[in-house]
């Protein structure tokens, strides 16, 4: 068995090891080896945000032509979709395994292909190798959650992973769970074809939305033809139905999005004393684990599982390995964040509910996204504009959008909030017409 020592060992090779190890390297000048056994690259790219946001698009223009083509006097056939020829056009815009690889190594990194486990807190195995380093990042995401009900072992359920690969449109898809990959996923396959209902164990889709903003992107897929059950979950399930809610359903395929489980079996963690909790990998604000020398990042560990709060906590955890000053610790007071359905749920900042959680005297102002021009020429009946705001100093707590381009509105706003703008201030400034976040203004003129 033959042993390395660098200066860095990465576990993993997604968007946070990519991300911490090009800092370690570029900054710092540091050796660093990464290891990887299943997908180089990382989920993003390969089977995540990237795949899906083709088939949202995809599915998108399908939907356009069913339903507003002939009123914009644009004479087309009904759509067919041929969804072995969409995967392959999906496909097409990813890079192969091979190049991946080979782009790790040009930028100078120890490229290790298998399964890594500690020996102790410097040392890893990876098959017939021992690497050795004072530092370690782990990096090693997390996969689909299976729910315990019955019969689920019994048939073939997809996830986000391999309902990427079907070559033809499911008749009838249960989809369990409505954060934002069920929902995505279910306004995929309805807008494609096939018979949608999604389950949710809770009593608001997106649970993490502002209420206001849940109900109308519900209303929303709703009129699609989704069906949403709520405050149910699913009893049973075997080939060809599920008992959801006392109701017998028939469903040709199973899609499970109601949660996820951090990748560590393999990794020996217990044997060297890494903390463990439900969410991950407990870390601190530094993303410091509980045995030195080993910092977690990342959907592995506890925190919003992002692909741009990974990166972050990656920047973080080398700053903190490497320089050691200790002065910047992780903050998500205004992170943005969007359910890329259609319309998008976007927010950033507080709901009105956790405003008044933690004690604010919230005000709230909205405007509904049928009143705004441009939403009009899609024929968008609901969405809406909201601001959470503190009403005796006016500044601006969160913002809630459920309409077309609301990701670009919220990520535009994350440095507004950061820099504690009033809604007076989003009520003053410049907006373009007809956009989309000229709503905005008008919700924030409500506040006056």
């Amino acid at each position: 068995m033959s042993t390395e020592t660098y200066d860095l060992i990465v576990l993993g090779a997604g968007s946070a090891a990519r991300d911490g190890a090009g800092k370690a390297a570029r900054e710092h000048d540091a050796r660093v080896a990464i290891v990887e056994r299943t997908r180089w690259g990382g989920s993003c790219p390969n089977v995540a945000c990237r795949p899906t946001k083709a088939y949202l698009v995809a599915a998108e223009l399908m939907h356009e032509v069913r339903h507003h083509a002939a009123e914009r006097g644009i004479d087309l056939p009904a759509p067919v979709i041929d969804l072995a020829r969409t995967r392959t056009w999906k496909n097409s815009l990813r890079r192969d395994q091979y190049s991946w690889v080979q782009l790790l190594r040009d930028a100078g990194y120890g490229v290790y292909p298998g399964e890594a486990s500690f020996v102790d807190a410097n040392t890893v195995h990876v098959g017939d190798t021992t690497l050795t380093a004072e530092k370690v990042l782990i990096a090693t995401g997390g996969r689909t959650a299976v729910p315990p009900i019955p019969g689920i072992d019994d048939v073939e359920w997809i996830d986000h992973i391999s309902a990427l690969e079907l070559t033809e449109v499911p008749e009838s898809l249960l989809v369990v769970g409505a954060g934002p990959v069920g929902l995505e996923f279910a306004q995929i396959f309805a807008r494609f074809g096939a018979r949608v209902t999604v389950v949710n164990h809770g009593p608001q889709i997106a649970a993490r939305a502002d209420a206001d903003a849940a109900s109308e992107l519900q209303a929303a897929l709703e009129d699609e033809g989704i069906e949403i059950v709520l405050d149910a979950t699913v009893e049973q399930v075997s080939r060809g139905e599920a008992v959801v809610g006392g109701r017998t359903l028939k469903v040709s395929h199973v899609l499970l999005s109601s949660g996820r489980v951090p990748n560590v079996e393999e990794l020996r963690l217990d044997a060297i004393g890494v903390e463990l909790s439900r969410g991950g990998i407990v870390v601190d604000g530094r993303q410091r684990t509980s045995v030195p020398g080993i910092w977690a990042v990342g959907d592995v560990a506890v925190g919003p599982w992002f692909t741009p709060t990974a990166q972050y906590q990656a920047r973080l955890a080398i700053e903190d390995m490497f320089a050691g000053n200790g002065t910047r610790t992780a903050d998500y007071s205004a992170l943005p964040t969007a359910i890329f359905t259609d319309p998008e749920l976007g927010a950033v900042g507080l709901t009105e509910h956790e405003a008044r959680a933690q004690g604010y005297e919230a005000g709230v102002a909205t405007h509904p996204l049928s009143a705004v021009t441009r939403a009009q020429y899609y024929g968008m009946k609901h969405g809406l504009f909201k601001i959470v705001y503190d009403r005796p100093s006016r500044r601006v707590l969160g913002v809630h959008v459920v309409s077309r381009g609301a990701s670009d509105i919220v990520g535009a706003l994350a440095v507004a909030l950061g820099l504690g703008a009033t809604v007076d201030d989003l009520a003053g400034v410049h907006h373009v017409y007809p956009s989309f976040s000229e709503g905005l203004k008008a919700a924030a003129e409500q506040a006056r």
